[in-house]
């Protein structure tokens, strides 16, 4: 399935999923104001009319649901997959949107009945379970098969059509269905034609990893004319991270090659997130900074604030602040430390560093030096989750190439390296492979799991170096 028609098909899923859980709120008062669910609590008495009061919960339960769900992995399944790759995503989603209702309403101090959010866990698992059931039946029956199917014929060489026919019989089933194949290397384009006109087919999947553009250019004309679709392959350029999509600039289709997170609406909520995170943060901490900002003065001369040219995204320099935690010259003593560096590559670390101040080791062992740089974050030079922005002259010293990925993204307050012990790992190496799995693998979840790790990582003490 091509991923217009996949990204169509779940929306509406998604849709259709959010009105269901929707429903079974609903559904779960109606049945237990139900006199024969209420003798069962018969201390704790339920009316329909109490929905009204709790109703407005549902601007917050209809948009979560499908969230939730996609995070589960229950709408990358195929159109008609197993009950069992069904099961378990579902009954996650189910038990993790009921939590969350109940941890919402005790936030804003509703009182809903135990038997109310079993209830809700219960019907809409059914629902939903029971939706999935209905277009399971559908799908399969004669008339479906003959509209949902759709019919294409494979060009390219014989080794690479070949190919294509055992991936798409194994990974979409009935969805695509191969009529035919046409030797692009060998036949004339008039065969293609006639094939065309013989199956009444719906696309023709092109393979040009071996064959020349003009051969290529001939086959899309053609299906322009008859009105199929032409579906080129475009796996002619060997990628190992890089993954393509099609897109289009002032009438020119342009196949992109990124091996960083796209544009996307969960890139738009990390924005939200990032800003109204920042600033919360800021109001929060806004006196212990101003606290903290006395103490730096009042106990060591030199400003308060330790500023720094940073490499920023893509590389674009830009001025860090942080809480001051060494003495005022401690730049022009770092050629002198160069010899105690327990970092290999161009970072430099030094645990015990003579040039920190004594309230500096307290700031940096708690990360408490950090806390200027939400002011970062609220310019749009940081992010909250992402690599650690190295100075400028580190950056310059990368004597790998594809450490300069970690650049893609911007850089953050947290990563993976500060959850996950950053004071034993002393090869520069390993901090970009954790750098690189964070963006190889981002989702909005990801920064959420990040972020509610990072207190705790703080509080054992773990500080930097």
């Amino acid at each position: 399935m091509l991923q217009r028609d996949r990204q169509i098909r779940t929306q509406l899923h998604q849709l259709a999923d959010a009105g269901l859980f929707a429903i079974s709120f609903w559904l779960a008062y109606f049945f237990r104001s139900q006199p024969f669910i209420a003798d069962w609590f018969p201390n704790n008495p339920v009316a329909l009319d109490d929905f009204d009061r709790v109703m407005r919960f549902l601007f917050a339960l209809v948009p979560a649901a499908p969230l939730v769900l996609e995070s589960q992995g229950f709408y990358k399944r195929n159109v008609i997959s197993t009950r069992a790759a069904m099961f378990w995503p579902l009954l996650k989603s189910c038990l993790i949107i009921t939590v969350g209702l109940v941890l919402l309403l005790f936030l804003f101090r509703e009182t809903a009945p135990r038997g109310v959010m079993i209830l809700f866990g219960c019907v809409s698992f059914a629902l939903v379970w029971l939706k999935e059931e209905i277009l399971r039946v559908a799908l399969r029956s004669r008339m479906a098969r003959a509209q949902y199917r759709r019919r294409i014929i494979l060009a390219g060489i014989p080794a690479e059509t070949a190919r294509l026919r055992r991936e798409i019989a194994t990974r979409y089933g009935d969805g695509l269905g191969v009529v035919a194949e046409f030797n692009l290397a060998e036949s004339p384009v008039q065969q293609l034609i006639e094939l065309l006109h013989e199956h009444s087919v719906s696309g023709v999947m092109v393979s040009a990893r071996h064959t020349q553009f003009e051969r290529v250019e001939n086959i899309i004309k053609v299906c322009e004319i008859e009105g199929v679709e032409a579906w080129l392959v475009a796996d002619f350029f060997a990628t190992q991270i890089a993954h393509a999509s099609f897109d289009e600039m002032f009438g020119h289709p342009l196949i992109v090659f990124r091996s960083a997170p796209a544009t996307s609406w969960p890139m738009l909520a990390k924005l939200l997130l990032d800003f109204f995170g920042a600033l919360f943060l800021l109001i929060i901490f806004g006196v212990p900074m101003l606290v903290i900002a006395l103490v730096i003065k009042i106990t060591s001369p030199g400003p308060v604030l330790f500023r720094q040219q940073r490499s920023g995204l893509n590389g674009a320099p830009f001025e860090i602040f942080k809480f001051r935690t060494m003495t005022s010259n401690a730049e022009q003593l770092k050629h002198e430390l160069a010899a105690m560096n327990e970092m290999t590559g161009p970072v430099f670390k030094v645990t015990n560093d003579p040039r920190i101040t004594r309230v500096g080791k307290w700031l940096r062992q708690w990360s408490l030096d950090e806390l200027p740089q939400l002011f970062n974050v609220l310019h749009g030079e940081m992010s909250l989750v992402g690599p650690r922005p190295l100075p400028v002259d580190e950056v310059k010293r990368f004597n790998d190439l594809a450490h300069r990925r970690r650049l893609s993204v911007k850089p953050g307050l947290t990563c993976l390296w500060q959850i996950g012990g950053r004071n034993q790992i002393s090869d520069f190496r390993e901090w970009v492979r954790l750098d690189l799995e964070y963006i190889d693998n981002w989702s909005i979840w990801l920064d959420l799991k990040i972020l509610l790790l990072t207190p705790p990582a703080v509080l054992r003490g773990t500080g930097a170096k």
